[in-house]
């Protein structure tokens, strides 16, 4: 071969190795080298707080090795961006500063060549910063006074406990999209139960699995070995199979100590959801554990929180049975007006809801430390009842070590028919508002769970923008504009005496048509939520709907207080003797509220609105 030839050869193997480079659109500080159609490994090299990582929602997920100093850090995944990017979800690097930090990304789609894969939104649009701004542009439906995650994806509420003036909120977290995917415990704290601090993720996936739902307690004694007064978790490690694991803290739950013998109770089968609290009647622990798939909860007891003895089961056969019975609870509270206290059972259960999807229900009877009995109506047998009768009410769970004897709830604001389809996007879900249960006795001699808005709400009533004493609403509709400066965001207070018509008709509606119609049924005793017409419902066949919900009287008056947030309403009726709960997304914020007798007249007595403070 002659020297020309022998340089031409040289030259075209440079010019293939430019063309067919591994190299991607590497950001200022990242080499992204992609090594083959689906794998790509992304480089640390500069010195910034986070890598800000590319999501399209609609993408499948990518799986991301983290490793540091050659070492396997974690493995999460992402919905990495192929032909767009809809938003970005930060990756904080600042623990490994002065370490080499690799990703190595194995992405779902695959493609013709590496030229091709270099061209995906993600290798192109990936960058480092010093910071991310948390505030993102989704406002137009992000709630202004309930509690949401600052970005990412958030369903069952769990791990709550209450210490030092603090209610400490965990969460089902998935900090790297807005879809269910990565379980960790996200965490909250607030010392009003309206405003909420953001911290660091408390507890991650490890070995034994991702983290689903569980509970904190107080250990006071000091009982599982981590000193006095340290908060315990329990939690459900989801891996190749489900099994219950510990983690202790003591700093007040910020951070946790993974217990280095776990599991602490493995079974044949599924079982989720550890639900623990210190029995003082018989001296030890209990818990209580969804056996998911089998439609009953697991009683066990323990000494130390660790070694647990399985006493009893139950619930088959019983309330509903149509879907997987999740998240349980289980505590003691008086029956107002009466000498005697009993015991409530929380099964969360999905599907199974009266209108599709996921609810809670609940059992009310007796427990002696090891078996739950529940009470039987008049015919003998065992009534499914429901905390709340809208759709949107799930995962509902309470607080451990609530001061003043309460007992304080909060749920999952959505539906799984529908939560990875709602419309917004960088972040979803949000929790219902707390509230404080009560037993009361019904009309028909039975023992029901009331659930009233915890006292601390009322410190966000603002301007009163609507204040009359009385009316008198007959066919023709009542109208009064909702507080435009605050975007319609209020709570409204009405007290309805309908004995002498057939229904009373509640309207909230816009200039583009969306509305939603409450109406109380008077000889059925109950109350109804249309939000077919509510504003967006086409992202689900299963969003428009019509709520209904049992009253509990038979006097023809009712008191009702709504609460109306960007995407919620929440109908509390007679101080929570009745529910509803439901999303809604208008095109634009309801800007009106209507009132109207049918077929007849009603009286309505101190009819108030308040702005919200925001």
């Amino acid at each position: 071969m002659t020297k020309l030839s022998t340089g031409l050869v040289a030259i075209s193997m440079l010019v293939a190795s430019v063309a067919y480079s591994p190299f991607a659109h590497s950001a200022e500080g990242v080499e992204i080298n992609c090594l083959g159609v689906n794998n790509t490994l992304v480089r640390i090299t500069g010195n910034a707080n986070y890598l800000l990582l590319p999501i399209q929602d609609s993408n499948d997920d990518a799986r991301i090795n983290v490793l540091v100093d050659g070492k396997l850090e974690e493995t999460f995944f992402a919905r990495l961006a192929k032909s767009r990017t809809d938003f970005f979800v930060p990756y904080d690097l600042s623990p490994y500063k002065g370490k080499n930090v690799v990703f190595d990304v194995v992405t779902p789609q695959g493609r013709a060549s590496v030229r091709e894969s270099k061209e995906d939104a993600c290798w192109v649009d990936l960058k480092l910063a010093d910071t991310f701004d948390f505030a993102d542009a989704e406002s137009k439906y992000r709630p202004a006074y309930h509690h949401t995650p600052l970005y990412g994806w958030m369903n069952d509420p769990n791990g709550m406990f209450y210490k030092d003036g603090k209610w400490h909120l965990y969460y089902q977290y998935n900090p790297y999209g807005s879809k269910w995917q990565n379980m960790s415990w996200g965490h909250s704290v607030s010392s009003d139960l309206i405003h909420w601090e953001h911290l660091p993720v408390a507890i991650k996936p490890n070995g034994l699995g991702t983290v689903f739902s569980g509970s904190c307690a107080i250990d006071r004694q000091g009982s599982a070995g981590y000193g006095e007064n340290a908060v315990i978790a329990l939690y459900t490690s989801a891996g190749t199979s489900q099994m219950q694991s510990l983690a202790a803290s003591n700093d007040n739950g910020t951070t946790f100590k993974i217990h280095n013998a776990n599991p602490v109770i493995t079974l044949e089968s599924e079982a989720r959801d550890p639900n623990m609290f210190w029995n003082e009647k018989t001296g030890e622990w209990n818990l209580i554990l969804a056996h998911a798939l089998d439609h009953e909860m697991l009683i066990f007891t323990s000494p130390d929180l660790k070694q647990w003895t399985l006493q009893s089961s139950f619930g088959k056969g019983l309330g509903s049975q149509d879907g997987v019975w999740e998240c349980p609870d289980l505590f003691e509270l008086p029956l107002e007006g009466e000498n005697i206290s009993k015991w409530v059972l929380i099964c969360n259960i999905n599907p199974g809801c009266p209108f599709g999807g996921s609810a809670a229900q609940y059992f009310i009877g007796d427990f002696d430390g090891k078996k739950f009995t529940p009470d039987t109506d008049a015919s003998g047998n065992v009534p499914t009842k429901w905390l709340d009768y809208g759709k949107d009410h799930y995962a509902t769970v309470s607080w451990s070590n609530c001061p003043d004897n309460r007992r304080t709830v909060i749920g999952w604001m959505s539906n799984w028919q529908y939560a990875n389809e709602v419309p917004t996007m960088q972040y979803r879900s949000a929790n219902t508002l707390p509230r404080d249960l009560k037993l009361f006795r019904g009309a028909d001699g039975d023992i029901y769970v009331a659930s009233a808005p915890v006292p601390e709400l009322t410190a966000l009533r603002s301007t009163l923008s609507v204040n009359v004493k009385k009316v008198t609403a007959n066919s023709k509709k009542s109208v009064y504009k909702l507080p435009a400066a605050n975007d319609g965001i209020c709570e409204i207070l009405l007290n309805v005496d309908a004995r002498k018509a057939q229904a009373f008709n509640i309207e909230l509606d816009n200039k583009n048509g969306d509305k939603v119609v409450m109406t109380y049924d008077v000889k059925n005793h109950s109350m109804s939520f249309d939000r077919t017409k509510s504003g967006k419902v086409d992202f689900s066949t299963h969003f428009p709907a019509v709520t209904i919900a049992p009253t509990r009287e038979n006097n023809g008056n009712i008191a009702l207080r709504l609460f109306i947030d960007r995407s919620s309403i929440e109908l509390f009726g007679n101080d929570g003797q009745f529910v509803m709960t439901n999303l809604v997304f208008p095109t634009i914020p309801y800007s009106t509220l209507s009132i109207q007798a049918v077929g007849g007249k009603a009286k309505v007595s101190d009819f108030k609105v308040f702005s919200i403070k925001q």
